[in-house]
């Protein structure tokens, strides 16, 4: 019911999936960075220390950086430390108490700790829009791009890409500062974005702009 110990496994490549439908660019002056869900509760299930994990910190370290350089803004999903069985409702089914059972795990890692000027948005469910105003904080800072980062790419992370898509703003998913539960999985996100609703890019592609 709960989930289980990450195993590490190695960041893929541009050659491990297919190419993208759309041709959409990163516009810096249209673009805001979603950072989901890097608490210390779902980042523990890779372990102390795992490379995979540390990997993606630093690129999501990066990424923010960029942005910051930018004047990009930046917003982090971040789940309740409680949550009442009534707000988390099929959670319960699916993943038992999660969060609920350790509420001294709820920080984001340290490492990517939020700052006075990013937006920390409160997470109900996989999609970070649910019972949240960033579709609205978005359009009205006139942002249509969506760069996202984090965990888990084939559960949140391709939920909320998919909601950007159907709100009308393009989603960009940062192949190497997402993770997942296995390589298989990590994959299936990047294909399923690519093949259905938006970009799969990499860390060093976009602080390159």
């Amino acid at each position: 019911m709960t989930i289980k110990k990450i195993e590490n496994y190695l960041l893929p490549k541009k050659t491990d999936y297919v190419g993208a439908k759309v041709d959409w660019k990163i516009n810096k002056h249209r673009a805001a960075l979603l950072i989901h869900d890097m608490q210390d509760y779902f980042v523990g299930f890779y372990g102390k220390d795992a490379p995979l994990i540390k990997q993606v910190i630093e690129h999501i370290e990066q990424l923010k950086t960029w942005c910051v350089q930018h004047h990009i803004p930046v917003y982090y999903t971040a789940q309740p430390a409680v949550q009442d069985a009534q707000d988390r409702a099929l959670l319960n089914d699916m993943w038992g108490q999660g969060l609920t059972a350790f509420p001294d795990q709820a920080n984001i890692v340290e490492a990517l700790k939020p700052t006075a000027q990013d937006t920390v948005l409160t997470k109900w469910r996989y999609s970070a829009y649910f019972r949240s105003d960033l579709e609205q904080q978005l359009k009205q800072q006139q942002k249509d791009q969506l760069i996202i980062c984090g965990v888990y790419a084939h559960i949140g992370v391709l939920q909320t890409a998919a909601e950007s898509f159907m709100n009308g703003i393009q989603p960009f998913v940062v192949a190497d500062a997402v993770a997942d539960f296995s390589l298989q999985d990590h994959l299936f996100a990047l294909q399923y974005i690519h093949r259905n609703l938006g970009v799969v890019q990499h860390t060093n592609d976009i602080v390159a702009l």
